[in-house]
């Protein structure tokens, strides 16, 4: 009997399409009010001003057209993506990565434990500066050079960079895309309860570091524990390897202090390429054609996501996100303050399954959660902590989080195959939250 494989990621995205426009018929239409706030120059939608509305199910030709229009609505995303990865594959073709990774790992060849922990820390500092999640795409064509190179398995190495980058954005005080949103709308001092959130990130980052190290190792490459002490870098590598870093120290500069965009990485991201060609002696044309190779290694994890903002469109043009969240915030209420504190987390991880956005989460819930938190005598700050734990963490499961299924797609892993590994460190991982949030209720 021939054995059933598991979807292919653009069916899984395509079935989470169509089960949004199956959804459009049995979930009643509604909408709140909304009105611009002039703190984050987004709109936020008016506390009890939730009615219901006639309602309004996509069509079959709608739901096949919202599958160009999510691509076109993802485009600044999806050309990041293009660039970046166009950018490393120049990078690679000059043997700078190369040579970088064999001097890397001969010097941490009798301690690999401590480089899998510099890198989880890179990550995870990255992923609490700016969020870090599509430009590690880019990256997995060296993550698995990597993986290979130190005998981890290659799901390993990608809950290692993802994971942690999922944990920093999602557990520390300064994600701009994430807290730092949440804290404005939800009118709380900036950066407040940095501390708090410090010590249950170091928790959890340890925990899933730990865990990543302990269970990754690929019994199958031992051959390659054995390798030739690598020569020298030479200056150009030095330079290309310099140049990288250099660019992704601007790129979150530019996020934190001179309001960036998708548009402004591309671009610093672009001009790095351009560089990195002359300086590796690729030539104007092998430069073009590195960059050409990278685009092309790269176009399906582009249109996966794209595919994921489609799902929130469907669904919007359904009007039942606004439904969704009402029926999902309205019971806790009348919840004890701990328990509803929980339950906030609970209900903004579901919610993050149908709006991958966590910027457009925050906007979404945090003045329809504040009021109630005031009224119900709860802090501003626990509000926040839930967002922020049960949208950022659900980064790691939901197949709507374009950037994962894209991950997954260039590593050549399998959704199930991911879940299968992860599934248990991320428990872990929502349990510590589920902690920090209750915790919060009567520290914070």
């Amino acid at each position: 009997m021939k054995k059933l494989s598991f979807p292919h990621p653009m069916v899984i995205m395509l079935a989470f399409v169509g089960l949004a426009t199956i959804l459009t018929y049995i979930i009643p239409a509604g909408s709140y009010d909304r009105i611009l706030d002039d703190v984050t120059g987004r709109e936020v939608v008016v506390q009890g001003s939730y009615q219901k509305s006639e309602n309004q199910p996509v069509s079959i030709g709608k739901m096949f057209l919202s599958v160009p229009e999510g691509i076109i609505e993802g485009a600044e995303v999806v050309v990041l993506i293009l660039i970046i990865g166009g950018a490393f594959y120049v990078v690679d073709k000059t043997g700078a990565f190369q040579s970088g990774l064999e001097s890397l790992i001969h010097r941490f060849k009798n301690a690999k434990s401590y480089l899998l922990i510099i890198i989880g820390i890179l990550f995870a500092t990255a992923g609490a500066l700016n969020g870090l999640q599509e430009e590690i795409i880019a990256m997995v064509p060296v993550l698995m050079i990597l993986s290979r190179k130190i005998g981890f398995t290659k799901v390993s190495i990608v809950g290692l960079s993802l994971g942690c980058a999922i944990i920093g954005g999602a557990f520390g005080p300064t994600n701009p895309f994430g807290v730092i949103i949440a804290q404005k709308v939800a009118e709380v001092p900036l950066f407040s309860a940095g501390v708090y959130r410090m010590v249950f990130l170091c928790f959890a980052l340890l925990f899933w570091t730990i865990y990543i190290i302990k269970t990754g190792k690929d019994s199958n490459a031992e051959s390659i524990e054995t390798e030739k002490i690598p020569d020298k870098m030479s200056k150009s590598h030095s330079s290309i390897l310099f140049l990288v870093g250099l660019t992704f120290g601007v790129m979150i500069y530019g996020l934190t202090n001179w309001n960036w965009d998708y548009n402004e990485m591309s671009a610093i991201f672009f001009a790095m390429g351009l560089l990195v060609g002359i300086i590796g002696n690729l030539g104007i044309n092998g430069t073009a054609k590195a960059y050409a190779e990278g685009f092309a290694e790269l176009i399906f994890a582009g249109i996966i996501v794209g595919l994921a903002r489609s799902i929130y469109m469907v669904l919007q043009e359904g009007m039942i996100i606004d439904t969704i969240i009402f029926g999902l915030f309205q019971p806790l209420e009348h919840l004890p303050l701990g328990l509803s504190a929980f339950g906030m987390m609970i209900s903004q991880s579901i919610l993050h399954i149908p709006v991958p956005s966590t910027s457009g989460q925050a906007v979404l819930t945090m003045p329809l959660l504040s009021p109630v938190a005031d009224l119900i005598g709860m802090s501003r700050q626990v509000v926040v902590l839930a967002y922020q734990y049960g949208a950022g963490i659900m980064d790691l499961v939901t197949p709507s989080n374009g950037a994962l299924m894209a991950i997954l797609a260039a590593a050549g892993i399998s959704y199930k195959d991911w879940i299968s590994f992860a599934w248990k460190p991320i428990l872990a991982i929502f349990i510590v939250a589920a902690i920090s949030v209750v915790a919060g209720v009567f520290l914070i």
